[in-house]
């Protein structure tokens, strides 16, 4: 993998993200990829346990958000990416996520855990 490599799978991710159904998450991840929602949180594994927790966790295509993405560090099959999401309009969340990502040979994610930062009240 290299940084393009990475850049165009965050835009993956997120195109899957805004559409409707999972149907294009085996696109992104392994048949048995781990994704970790928080560095202490117990592993979603397996595809169809990634695909029912992504859509218990989004409220749906129509999800009124802006992400941006920076590419910050990659070394053979790991990367690293930090995220901002906003929630909104009108603003109710904001999230800065920084995650490591692993993958397999074919480009799909089998690795993805998630560092999520929200700002303090």
């Amino acid at each position: 993998m290299d940084h393009s490599d990475v850049l165009r799978w965050v835009e993956s991710y997120e195109r899957a993200w805004r559409a409707p159904g999972t149907a294009g998450l085996g696109a992104l991840f392994t048949d048995d990829a781990s994704y970790l929602q928080g560095p202490f949180e117990q592993p979603v594994v397996g595809l169809p346990a990634v695909a029912e927790m992504w859509e218990a966790e989004r409220e749906g295509p129509d999800e009124a958000f802006d992400m941006s993405c920076d590419v910050v560090a990659v070394d053979g099959d790991t990367a690293v990416v930090r995220a901002e999401v906003r929630y909104g309009p009108p603003l109710d969340q904001l999230w800065r996520d920084l995650w490591i990502l692993r993958f397999a040979s074919d480009g799909r994610c089998a690795w993805f855990e998630e560092w999520p930062i929200a700002p303090r009240d």
